[in-house]
């Protein structure tokens, strides 16, 4: 993707990210946390432009999830409310490979799963592995049941780890990426980093802009005009603006909608965004 597509004016495709698997209530009391709440967001998010949406699961006390009945429990209701793409998390801090298998083995399957490219870190005490063997485990998984792997790059190494894993497996094209940039061991934040990173993902790659917090609005604007796609949600940042909390995922997703169609690009429905992906 360059900004060629930006000028031919290619649809983009939004997902919103709703919940997460860190940050609850307590951070934005609108972030959705029971499965009809994040129905009920999926709904206005995709009434506001977004075309997938990334879904997390929690238990009944705002805890996060890895169990399949919980998953079943949420993408039941998405997809009796919406024709938005369903995209499964199989990122896990501390989690074992088995407990982040289980989000793949809804009926039906999701659309997607995220597929974290390589170790990182994130706040005090929390540790993601994804050694190449859990990667390479759950890509095949993924494989099996027809899942196109959404590839989490946090930095610069993992753009290493996926031409690895283009070498070690054989990938649909095309080939989705997601470049996100924030604090740990995610990329620092900065329009010179994401044009980097940008130009150093294979050739034939489609790219998704991700920024945490405050970075969310800028990067994904800047990923908007190098003709990549973009994501943005209460999962990834809880204000709207500086000391206003988000209303909703929805008010974000508009926002970013919005913009797009002001740069010159629609937003991607859910049948382009499959089109798109080769779902």
């Amino acid at each position: 993707m360059t900004y060629q597509d930006y000028l031919d004016g290619d649809p983009v495709v939004i997902t919103a990210a709703l919940t997460g698997g860190v940050q609850g209530k307590e951070a934005n009391p609108n972030l959705p946390e029971t499965p009809a709440e994040i129905g009920r967001a999926a709904a206005e998010c995709e009434e506001a432009g977004a075309a997938v949406v990334h879904l997390h699961a929690r238990r009944p006390n705002g805890e996060r999830s890895f169990d399949r009945e919980r998953f079943q429990a949420i993408t039941d209701e998405v997809r009796s409310r919406t024709d938005l793409v369903v995209q499964h998390s199989t990122g896990g801090t501390a989690a074992p490979l088995e407990a982040r298998r289980q989000s793949l083995r809804t009926d039906p399957a999701p659309d997607m799963a995220s597929l974290d490219m390589g170790p990182l870190n994130r706040y005090e005490h929390l540790t993601s592995e994804n050694t190449r063997a859990m990667v390479d485990s759950l890509y095949d998984e993924m494989a099996e049941r027809g899942i196109k792997p959404e590839l989490e790059v946090f930095n610069d190494g993992h753009l290493n780890e996926v031409r690895g894993l283009l070498e070690r497996r054989d990938l649909a094209e095309p080939v989705y990426a997601t470049l996100i940039f924030g604090g740990g061991t995610t990329s620092p934040p900065s329009p010179r980093n994401l044009l980097n990173a940008a130009d150093n993902l294979p050739a034939g790659a489609l790219f998704n802009t991700l920024g945490f917090g405050p970075h969310q609005l800028p990067l994904t604007t800047m990923g908007i005009l190098l003709g990549g796609h973009v994501r943005v949600g209460l999962e990834d940042n809880a204000y709207y603006r500086k000391g206003e909390l988000a209303e909703s995922n929805a008010q974000l997703v508009a926002r970013t909608a919005d913009l797009a169609r002001t740069l010159g690009r629609d937003p991607a429905t859910p049948d382009e965004a499959r089109e798109i992906l080769a779902l």
